[in-house]
């Protein structure tokens, strides 16, 4: 039986498509399909039936999972066992860009204090791409938002929920409760990258028939935040990427619970419960210090 065979099969199950499992793999789709039917041929059973578009686990499909997961585990754990063996002794790190950017520089330090004998190398990216990286073992964690991707542990650690931020002295710290109305008549800035449900925020005023006043659009985040210490705008921000102006009092938060919530949290994401035994301690010591920080 073919190893290939057997992960070409398991990311179908995870991502629920032979398209994404292609891309994942770095391989043609007929590519794909061919060893999934070559491995159906060997097994002598369906492993998927197709409905429209969907493929759908079969029931023998659904029982030849854990015995695939198995021995793909057992191939994993026999590379591990070499690497360990050759003393490599590197810790690979995915991150989206803002944990990246907010959190790891400050965790990094502790976890190589607490374990001078490892190396740790980070790779900065999506949440999409995090996530192929977690199944093609490119990584052996990553630190992102829920995905809700099958054969992908996650645990909610930090939270970076959206906030509205505004500069010292601004005419809402007076206020007990902020209005859509005037909170429209505002010069915003609007941070979009795609990683936030931003679509809450336009819906608030679309509900109310109000055109907000976004006078500037950016995709990075200090430059949203730029703006708004230098009182050109205010704006709805991730809370990671303003924990430390807020603590300082350099920026502040207008509380807007009676408007909306756009709650959110950095999880830290897995496969094998292996990939993060040795450094579990430490990450969560790490998260309770950075929220300790002021």
């Amino acid at each position: 039986m073919n190893i290939d065979h057997l992960e070409a099969f398991m990311y179908v199950v995870h991502l629920k498509s032979v398209h994404k499992a292609s891309k994942a793999l770095f391989l043609s789709q007929p590519t794909v399909t061919a060893r999934i039917k070559t491995l159906e041929r060997e097994l002598s059973t369906n492993l998927f039936i197709r409905q429209g578009k969907n493929l759908i686990l079969t029931s023998q499909g659904k029982e030849f999972i854990p015995y695939a997961q198995q021995i793909l585990k057992t191939l994993r754990e026999g590379k591990l066992q070499l690497k360990q063996q050759t003393a490599q002794n590197e810790i690979v790190i995915g991150s989206n860009v803002i944990t990246s950017q907010y959190f790891i520089p400050h965790a990094i330090t502790l976890w190589k204090r607490a374990h001078p004998q490892l190396r740790f190398k980070l790779t900065a990216t999506t949440n999409d791409d995090l996530i192929t990286k977690l199944l093609n073992h490119q990584v052996d964690f990553a630190f992102m938002r829920l995905m809700g991707n099958e054969g992908i542990h996650q645990e909610a650690l930090l939270d970076n929920s959206v906030r509205l931020i505004v500069y010292p002295d601004h005419p809402f710290l007076k206020h007990q409760k902020v209005t859509v109305k005037e909170l429209a008549k505002e010069s915003l800035v609007f941070f979009e990258c795609g990683a936030f449900d931003w679509d809450l925020i336009y819906k608030l005023f679309e509900v109310e028939g109000i055109e907000p006043n976004i006078d500037f659009k950016v995709d990075y985040l200090e430059v949203a935040k730029s703006l708004i210490k230098h009182k050109q705008s205010i704006g709805f921000l991730p809370y990671l990427c303003v924990k430390e102006e807020l603590e300082k009092g350099e920026l502040f938060e207008i509380d807007t619970t009676h408007l909306l919530q756009i709650k959110q949290h950095i999880y830290l994401s897995y496969i094998e419960q292996d990939a993060v035994s040795l450094l579990k301690d430490s990450i969560k010591e790490s998260v309770q210090q950075f929220n300790q920080l002021d």
